[in-house]
């Protein structure tokens, strides 16, 4: 949605020749001058409460004529009103889906011109015209003319354009933030999002723990009730309100009895990812389930009924319901063996992975762009989408998972680790998490003497 303000244009040009001049008496004429002076600064005052101006400029009016000898002064009532100027006015822009600073410069009537200026100024392109929805332009103009634009970039930078003579002048202005540290603890009694709602943990960050996790943990499935976790993590403060919350230094994770642990690492790259104390990423090579998905509605079994085959047929994957359209992604980097037609899968695609293991995704609506035999995927990436093509009885995904061949359960199968920290990184790793570790250890000690 765009949100502008409308700049007042009155235009006398196309009037019709104005009638005779009506004749009122000079009272009746000074009443209607005041009630017009009430309405014009009731009027004046919404436009500066819309408008982003200067100071309304109103000519002086013309004196009285001097009265007939014996008759009423007059005043021509039917003389045009006077015009008030608004030299600039400011508009605030809401980013639309597909939306650029061409299509919005053309919806605005602006000057497409002083957008090709701005354009080549150095070092602000990408910062220009790189545009999300929901992202906010600020446009000062004077009928059309730019006269400044201002976009937040990011959290910490603004940028400001502005007229300067003939040209425009840039700046990125910096907004600093701060960062604190927080650490809080829940127990689960329905489900994550309602207990990290409880201890005053965002979405945000109990999705970041999910998806820490979420190779050990079927967050679906697997939660049990008396489930319990411990979070450390940033947030990110400016002007002296919260804005959000960073990422998380250090977790905990109780599920059913097990533990698990995590923490956050800087790699040579400068590249972030989480492991366990030991070194082990807490990444796996494959993704658990490749979709997201509301319900199992088939799971592995060497002998069930077909339900549209009405046979007794192994069903040799899993099967994750979920609305037509919604992606399927890659359980680990691999390359396409196959996508097309495959029999009763209907729209398929196998992938191969390495050491033996392949996996397949049936009953897909359609492919993903870019996705054909012999194309490298990363896992996660998006291959296709959920559809019911093939022998399907509703939208789902059919997931199986070979190895050498044979199928394997994926909700049980072992997942192979991804590589772990280096052997040359392991003495910094461990120096550089230990004072997380630490503040970890006594979250969960307190945690333990709280529950007893």
């Amino acid at each position: 949605m765009t949100s502008t303000t409308t700049q007042l244009r009155v235009d006398y040009r196309d009037r019709q020749p104005p009638p005779p001049p009506r004749r009122v008496p000079v009272y009746a004429g000074l009443a209607a001058l005041a009630l017009a002076g009430i309405a014009f600064q009731s009027w004046s005052g919404f436009v500066s409460r819309t408008e982003s101006s200067a100071a309304p400029v109103v000519a002086p009016l013309a004196p009285l004529p001097a009265p007939a000898s014996g008759q009423p002064p007059v005043i021509d009532m039917s003389a045009p009103p006077v015009a008030a100027a608004f030299p600039f006015s400011t508009i605030d822009v809401v980013v639309g889906r597909n939306d650029t600073l061409d299509r919005i410069f053309r919806r605005l009537d602006l000057s497409l011109s002083d957008l090709a200026s701005i354009r080549l100024l150095p070092g602000i392109r990408q910062g220009l015209d790189l545009l999300r929805p929901g992202d906010q332009i600020t446009v000062t103009h004077s009928n059309g003319d730019l006269q400044g634009l201002t976009r937040q970039i990011n959290l910490t930078q603004t940028l400001s354009v502005k007229r300067e003579g003939e040209g425009f002048a840039a700046q990125i202005i910096d907004n600093p933030v701060e960062t604190t540290v927080v650490s809080k603890r829940a127990r689960i009694t329905s489900s994550l999002f309602e207990a990290a709602a409880a201890a005053g943990i965002s979405d945000q960050t109990a999705l970041s723990l999910a998806n820490i996790f979420g190779w050990d943990i079927d967050f679906v499935l697997d939660i049990r009730d008396g489930d319990e976790f411990s979070v450390i993590y940033q947030q990110v403060w400016q002007d002296g309100e919260l804005v959000g919350d960073g990422p998380i230094v250090a977790a905990q994770f109780v599920n059913d009895g097990h533990t698990f642990r995590a923490v956050r690492y800087q790699l040579p790259d400068g590249g972030w990812d989480y492991f366990a104390p030991d070194g082990r990423s807490m990444h796996k090579a494959f993704l658990r389930a490749p979709v997201d998905f509301s319900r199992i509605s088939s799971r592995f079994n060497s002998a069930r009924q077909h339900p549209i085959l009405n046979t007794i047929r192994a069903h040799k994957g899993v099967d994750y319901a979920a609305p037509t359209g919604t992606p399927v992604r890659a359980a680990g980097d691999g390359r396409v063996q196959m996508r097309g037609r495959y029999g009763g899968y209907g729209n398929a695609i196998i992938l191969e992975h390495g050491s033996g293991v392949s996996t397949l995704y049936g009953h897909l609506s359609r492919f993903a762009k870019g996705i054909g035999p012999g194309s490298r995927v990363r896992q996660g990436q998006v291959i296709g989408y959920v559809g019911m093509t093939g022998l399907a009885t509703g939208p789902h995904l059919h997931y199986e998972y070979r190895v050498n061949g044979v199928h394997r359960n994926p909700q049980t199968v072992k997942l192979p680790d991804a590589t772990p920290i280096a052997a040359d990184l392991r003495a910094d790793f461990q120096m550089r998490t230990a004072p997380d570790l630490a503040q970890l250890d006594q979250l969960t000690r307190g945690a333990l003497l709280a529950n007893r």
